[in-house]
């Protein structure tokens, strides 16, 4: 259930999706839920490749990279830590120059879902977390209101949350390739680590890393794709939905975030 002190912002969030009602469900009697009738699963997402693909770095899952064997990939936390040690303090490709802090990522380490997006901006690189500016206070109402009007029990810190490469691109430029092939290693690493039930990619960018893809995102969202066994939801880059004529991109987007919710968490 919504806390009923969010209502105004729930409201608000279904009113710039261009909803001009909303109607409640149909009252379930005391009888009727007595009887615990089940509901029907989610059906299975059916996962397209592809047709067109571009080489990227050969990350091989299931390699022990975390120092400890079998025992450390049961605990995915340490595993991210481990892999931020690894990190360090980045100076792989010349996007260190310009940084102010590296954004590794941040959320739940035993997700169910991954949101995935395609690098910081000025508020990330500041305060060294993804998704804080106008664009991730988006992506937080995204995930909130639609689990909240969907019944389903999760907020934005239950799910995992990280971008392609982890130093601001400068003037926020889309990353080079040969950025997103040296940083995708470590995203490579935290999905294996995390291994969650879906990946939510976000934009054209990351999708073109993850799913190794040059189709544009208006052609493959809402289709569920694949990474190593993983499905994957691509949509639209909360950025491009902040744009004040995009409604239907909104509309699309919040149908794309709905099919995800209920595939990972029914």
């Amino acid at each position: 259930m919504a806390d009923p002190s969010s209502l105004p912002d729930v409201l608000r969030f279904y009113r710039d999706l261009g909803f001009t009602e909303i109607r409640a469900p149909a009252a379930v009697s005391p009888s009727k839920a007595r009887k615990g009738r089940s509901q029907p699963a989610a059906p299975e997402p059916k996962l397209t490749e592809p047709a067109e693909r571009i080489p990227v770095w050969n990350y091989r899952p299931g390699t022990d990279l975390f120092g400890a064997g079998e025992t450390a990939r049961q605990d995915p936390a340490a595993m991210l830590g481990k892999i931020q040690e690894d990190m360090g303090e980045c100076t792989r490709c010349a996007l260190h120059e310009g940084r102010s802090k590296i954004v590794f990522g941040s959320g739940n380490a035993k997700a169910k879902l991954v949101f995935v997006g395609e690098g910081p901006g000025a508020d990330e690189d500041a305060q060294g977390l993804p998704f804080v500016g106008r664009a991730g206070q988006l992506l937080t109402q995204m995930i909130n209101n639609t689990a909240a009007g969907e019944g389903i029990s999760i907020q934005r810190e239950d799910v995992y949350i990280c971008n392609v490469v982890k130093c601001r691109p400068p003037g926020n430029r889309a990353p080079e390739p040969e950025e997103m092939k040296t940083c995708g290693q470590f995203l490579d690493r935290q999905l294996d680590a995390i291994r969650p039930k879906a990946i939510c990619v976000l934009g054209g960018t990351a999708a073109k890393y993850l799913l190794d893809t040059r189709q544009g995102i208006t052609k493959i969202r809402g289709q569920w794709q694949d990474w190593r066994g993983i499905p994957v939801m691509p949509t639209y880059h909360p950025s491009f939905l902040l744009r004040a004529y995009n409604k239907e991109g909104k509309r699309q987007a919040w149908e794309d975030l709905k099919m995800v919710l209920h595939y990972v968490y029914d």
